[in-house]
């Protein structure tokens, strides 16, 4: 399953290393099981986007992992993927860029012919295959229509997927240089919250964390003295106040370390999938854990 992480400590600007897929201390087993593409996303001093993205393990591309321990940003955002749509390419690796926004996804949704449809001329955005970049072209011109508002354009665009489309899983983060958003719908899919004081629960130490299955490991040596809110796919450490966002559940943190929870989609997908539904190589994008890393390795 594909995974995200997402890391705001703004206004403060912090170091941060992270290892997707495992960082070259430890190349034997977790690079297998999300395999189809690491990608890093963050904002230099200027605001400007700096986005890392290679259709590979990261255990085959030590440079991308040198250029993410030297990241420095206070927003963060980062994706491992297994392949559910779209070929294995530079393309349809996440985080994808538009606007001044960096997008992530994970899940699946179905009927692109509609999808691409009712974006118009909008699909001229999307360069790859991806449900994932369709679906950010939707949101992003969603919040075009709504005057620039983040927040209303994600749940105007996700309300019409969930009303109209095949729905799977649609889990989303989305960074500015200042501010992130993430939305897990519906419950299929974990998404965890964590408000993160500086030096995590027994202070002064830094955000340090392989999650069990093997797939992210993240060091954040900066957080011993910085706060930061942190969203992922699981919980990333030792911290109590980790906690699942709901289904339907869209949170907005700004500078300051400031959160904001809505129930965006409060009501269940109009045309829900399980993976019986699903194609193959989508079903088994879904439910990716350590076998997947047994039936790969060499």
């Amino acid at each position: 399953m594909c995974r995200l992480f997402g890391l705001t400590s703004a206004p403060r600007t912090t170091q941060a290393t992270f290892w997707l897929l495992d960082a070259p201390d430890s190349l034997d087993v977790q690079s297998y099981r999300n395999p189809d593409g690491t990608g890093l996303g963050y904002f230099d001093a200027d605001g400007r986007a700096e986005l890392f993205r290679e259709p590979i393990a990261a255990w085959e591309d030590r440079r991308f992992a040198a250029e993410a321990r030297t990241a420095s940003s206070r927003t963060f955002l980062a994706h491992v993927r297994h392949a559910s749509t779209g070929e294995v390419s530079p393309r349809n690796t996440h985080p994808f860029l538009h606007d001044g926004r960096l997008f992530a996804h994970n899940g699946v949704l179905e009927g692109l012919d509609a999808l691409e449809r009712h974006l118009g001329d909008a699909m001229s955005q999307v360069a790859g295959d991806t449900d994932s970049e369709r679906l950010f072209a939707l949101v992003s011109r969603e919040i075009d229509a709504a005057g620039g508002d983040i927040g209303r354009g994600i749940t105007a665009a996700t309300r019409w997927v969930a009303a109209n489309l095949p729905i799977y899983s649609i889990n989303l983060l989305l960074i500015t240089p200042t501010d992130l958003w993430a939305l897990r719908y519906p419950e299929i899919n974990e998404l965890h919250l964590l408000r993160r004081p500086a030096g995590g629960r027994h202070g002064g130490r830094p955000l340090h964390h392989s999650d069990a299955a093997g797939a992210t490991r993240v060091h954040v040596p900066a957080l011993a003295a910085a706060p930061a809110v942190v969203v992922a796919s699981e919980p990333m450490d030792e911290h109590p106040d980790w906690r699942p966002l709901a289904s339907g559940e869209l949170i907005h943190v700004a500078p300051g370390g400031t959160v904001r929870s809505v129930l965006a989609l409060p009501d269940p997908p109009a045309h829900p999938l399980t993976l019986a539904d699903l194609r193959p190589q989508a079903a088994a994008s879904q439910h990716a854990g350590p076998e997947a890393a047994e039936n790969r390795a060499p």
